[in-house]
């Protein structure tokens, strides 16, 4: 990791944690710091870049339909719908049930996601370096299984 992310944090401060939800929960906060130190310089942050990325996989969506592919909690989702549909990156518009909302990428959020790509490259890269090629790809089958296991629980 870059200094600015290790200093204020060492390693050998970990504590030994024998609970995995802890653990999870403090990867992600270090994980998080790296994306959202590089995407900061685009005005993002990883949860942003997401959705916009998820928008643009799969063209028009439902908060319901992101919520569930995110396995994030409604609320959460709201407010950063919120801020992107305030940026003017993301569009809504009634589904055919009037409670039905539907969200799309507009140019703008296309023209963002572009431009926050090559920081997320950054962020990818910085974490991928200190893995190396095999701890990356086991890191990703295991936070897939991990994922499924949890959601099966």
């Amino acid at each position: 990791m870059r200094p600015e992310a290790s200093e204020k944090y060492p390693a050998a401060s970990l504590f030994d944690l024998p609970c995995a939800c802890q653990n999870l929960r403090r990867v992600t906060r270090v994980v998080t710091r790296i994306y959202d130190q590089e995407l900061r310089k685009a005005g993002l942050e990883i949860t942003q870049f997401g959705l916009l990325t998820a928008l643009a996989l799969i063209d028009e969506a439902t908060q319901k339909r992101l919520s569930a592919g995110f396995a994030m909690d409604s609320t959460t989702l709201t407010r950063t719908l919120g801020l992107l549909l305030q940026q003017g990156w993301v569009r809504v518009r009634r589904g055919k049930d009037r409670r039905e909302r539907l969200f799309r990428l507009t140019q703008s959020g296309k023209r963002q996601m572009a431009e926050a790509q090559l920081y997320w490259e950054r962020a990818e890269e910085r974490l991928r370096k200190e893995l190396g090629d095999e701890g990356w790809k086991s890191m990703r089958q295991t936070v897939s299984r991990i994922t499924e296991a949890a959601m099966a629980a």
